[in-house]
């Protein structure tokens, strides 16, 4: 049964510490349905750490595989195997038998067909509902675990006859729990416990009933939001953003007091989240969820709620039956298109389909469109033709007035845009990302006065009009690219400039400034006035500009592209000054995440300790630097020349430190005077939050400082094999072990030199799980891997 937890079991063994230990590699590859061969080579490709190939030939991906998988214990996960077609599991299967004696093939799939193709018939794990006293647990630690005890106490019995309601499914208990969480009333428990929606006998329906009482209890501004996910396909990564600005474009957006809809759009999908209607997260360096997928049952669910209004057609070569079938549909207003086949989409069934408000290609090799699909759709709100081969947009697109999205992003050889999108006076999102072969925007840009997302990331040869500036409702452009003089024809008065950046002060999220040559006149910078746009959460500068040779003109541009003070996230990379101090720097007191990488020429770490808000550190390929000394931490001096002040807290959040290939680095330098048991502790404290040190490639680095012994470490990483005196020193018993061994988790190169007792899947990389039986899971693990092991009683 989907939902019942296969996956999570799968993920259980993959991520297990002594079968990471067993395993040369571990391939993870989500199949899903249809079964692609091409598709799945190239993921185990990759996941075998080898280049992908350009090439689509099943005979050539084989071969690469045979050679790479030689001599390797290898364990392979396929998950979500719905195909039966013995054929096709043999093409796969042979390739991979020229691995090491020893290597396994993990696959979980809801049909027990699949499992009998696959040669399984005595290593079948059939997984039962979980019983009512762990799917009360699994419940428990969502719903009440946060509560205080008097308040879960009155709950709990209501809880309980919940619970039964679940019939052991995994999902509908997570669900479930997601839904009471918001519940803080015995009444608000007891309508949910009386709801009649638990008297469906349908075996469809009873499958979503935990899912229709969640369903319902959504607002109804955020249930639309929900169905419109339908549109993706099932497995597909749902980028946060993305998905926000699609529900703007078929106007399921409303501000509510002085929110604005971005704003909301947010607020939706965080409460979409915490009702576990979306899960595998992909999160940024500080925890925040950028992206997600659907449950296979969600989306089924989804269907199931809008199957008169939604549509998913799978193109099997040109006009097939199955597109033609379409005629019927009047009422459909969400078409997505799947595996449409190389050359023009003339899909002249969707003649009556005039209300069509969404059309999205998926896995597709359109070459082109024109006006016979034009004349069809002229509702269109969102145009999804990314991920395709288009080499050009026809003239007729600016016919399409009522579009709010148009995405053409991934067609790599797409080199003009016509000029009569300018046309499209509704517009509210345009995405050309990796669009590289785009050189420049149409003039008549200016005419989109409601354009309000532009995406060109990726699109480092193009040149953006004047006109850009004159979009005063702009709030999302993601990337600004800088060239030379030299690349710039004679109409350079009509190019965007970094100066007309002034006039865009509602810019929001994140957003890049690209210099692919050095600015000639700082003036530029300054007139940007970065710093009123307080809207921007995160901001990346990138310099790659020729030669590493020191340039002072950088140094005086970073100076002048002062930050607002709100912004969350820096990343700075490329540069070529020789010192990395800009006079604002220290006084970004909300940074959350600070990435300095490539500052080759820099010889200093710049004084970072007083930024009260920074929690993630990472500084990359130094190659200058072979001191870090006291400055690093915001102060001059020894401890007794901090006596007569106030208590300092240095790098009071800082949680993950990470230094990476700084190839010259030697020293870290301790605080002279420092003790810790005397009164130096009283008067600085330093890194109070520290839980994760990470050190890569730092082969010459010869000691850690001093002050470390007094840290909450958790973690500390040198993964050094090359220069071994940090690396010995960090043993037990070496010079820096009375530094470091209060910390729980030491890894010295591929060595543990201290681990808890206790191995912790942390609960980001993997959905909640209830318990299964101790001796089930040995069973499981040593029937399909071939591992004895020793688990404690509850997983």
């Amino acid at each position: 049964m989907g939902g019942i937890g296969k996956t999570t079991l799968a993920q259980l063994a993959y991520n297990d510490e002594k079968v990471q230990a067993h395993f040369h590699t571990r391939i993870w590859v989500c199949v899903s349905d249809p079964f692609d061969e091409i598709k799945i080579a190239k993921a185990i490709i990759e996941g075998l750490k080898k280049e992908t190939p350009a090439s689509n030939e099943l005979h050539t991906l084989k071969s690469i595989i045979h050679e790479s998988v030689k001599g390797k214990k290898f364990l392979l996960v396929l998950d979500d195997v719905w195909n039966q077609d013995y054929l096709k599991w043999e093409q796969l299967k042979l390739p991979l038998q020229n691995g090491a004696a020893g290597s396994r093939i993990l696959v979980t799939t809801r049909k027990e067909e699949v499992a009998r193709m696959v040669g399984a018939f005595t290593d079948m794990v059939n997984l039962e509902v979980l019983s009512e006293d762990n799917c009360w647990a699994l419940f428990y630690h969502i719903a009440l675990s946060d509560r205080e005890k008097n308040e879960s106490n009155g709950l709990e019995s209501i809880g309980k006859q919940i619970v039964k309601k679940c019939k052991g499914l995994p999902l509908a208990a997570k669900a479930l729990g997601g839904l009471m969480r918001c519940k803080k009333t015995r009444k608000e428990w007891e309508d949910v416990l009386n709801s009649k929606i638990w008297e469906v006998d349908e075996v469809e329906e009873q499958v979503f009933q935990p899912l229709l009482l969640s369903y319902y209890d959504l607002a109804p501004a955020i249930q639309r939001c929900l169905l419109y996910c339908v549109i993706f396909p099932k497995d597909y990564n749902i980028v946060k953003d993305e998905c926000i600005e699609l529900w703007m474009s078929q106007n399921y957006l409303n501000s509510i007091g002085n929110k604005e809809k971005e704003a909301v759009g947010e607020m939706y999908f965080d409460n979409l989240v915490m009702r576990s209607f979306f899960q595998e997260f992909e999160k940024d360096n500080l925890g925040n969820i950028t992206g997600c997928k659907m449950h296979d049952v969600v989306h089924d669910f989804l269907q199931f709620l809008t199957k008169n209004e939604c549509l998913v057609l799978e193109a099997e070569g040109g006009n097939n039956k199955r597109i033609m079938e379409f005629d019927g549909y009047k009422k459909v207003r969400h078409l997505t298109l799947m595996f449409a086949p190389n050359g023009p989409l003339i899909p002249s069934s969707l003649c009556n389909c005039k209300n069509l408000r969404t059309l999205a290609t998926f896995d597709s090799k359109i070459t082109s469109f024109g006006r016979e699909l034009i004349s069809q759709v002229k509702c269109l709100r969102m145009l999804n033709l990314s991920h395709n081969s288009l080499e050009e947009v026809p003239n007729e697109v600016g016919e399409l007035t009522h579009l709010r999205y148009l995405d053409l992003s991934y067609n790599h050889d797409l080199m003009k845009l016509s000029n009569t999108m300018c046309n499209l006076i509704n517009l509210q999102t345009l995405r050309l990302i990796y669009c590289g072969a785009l050189e420049i925007l149409p003039e008549g840009m200016r005419k989109l006065i409601n354009l309000q997302h532009l995406h060109v990331w990726g699109c480092r040869s193009l040149k953006l009009p004047k006109g850009i500036a004159r979009l005063t409702s702009l709030r999302m452009l993601d990337v600004v690219y800088i060239h030379g003089d030299d690349d710039v024809d004679n109409n350079k008065e009509a190019l965007f400039e970094l100066s007309d950046l002034r006039n865009i002060d509602q810019l929001r999220g994140s957003f890049c400034i690209w210099f692919g040559t050095d600015l000639k006149d700082v003036r530029q910078a300054e007139k940007a006035h970065l710093v009123n746009k307080n809207c921007l959460v995160s901001l990346k500068l990138s310099f790659f500009s020729g030669t590493w040779q020191p340039k002072p003109i950088q140094e005086e541009t970073m100076n002048a592209l002062q930050p607002p003070p709100n912004l969350e996230s820096l990343f700075i990379e490329g540069y070529c000054g020789t010192t990395l101090r800009p006079h604002w720097m220290t006084s970004l007191n909300k940074l959350r995440s600070l990435t300095l990488r490539y500052c080759m020429l820099v010889e200093f770490v710049p004084p970072l300790g007083r930024l009260e808000s920074l929690e993630v550190l990472v500084i990359y390929k130094w190659l200058s630097v072979k001191k870090v000394g006291v400055e690093f931490l915001g102060i001059d001096g020894t401890i007794e020349t901090q006596a007569s002040s106030s208590p300092l807290i240095l790098f009071p959040n800082l949680k993950t430190l990470e230094f990476d290939s700084l190839y010259t680095w030697e020293e870290w330098e301790g605080m002279t005077g420092w003790s810790e048991e005397g009164d130096s502790q009283k008067t600085i404290k330093i890194m109070p939050c520290l839980s994760s040190i990470l050190i890569y490639d730092c082969g010459v680095l010869r000691t850690l400082p001093n002050f470390l012994r007094n840290t909450p470490l958790k973690k500390l990483v040198i993964d050094e094999n090359y220069y071994p005196t940090l690396a010995q020193g960090c043993r037990k018993g070496g010079g820096e072990w009375p530094k470091i061994s209060h910390i729980p988790n030491i890894k010295v190169g591929k060595e543990f030199v201290q681990k808890d007792g206790v191995y912790q899947i942390d609960d980001d990389e993997m959905p909640s799980v209830a318990s299964t039986s101790s001796s089930g899971i040995k069973k499981f693990l040593k029937n399909c891997l071939g591992l004895g092991l020793a688990l404690p009683g509850q997983a």
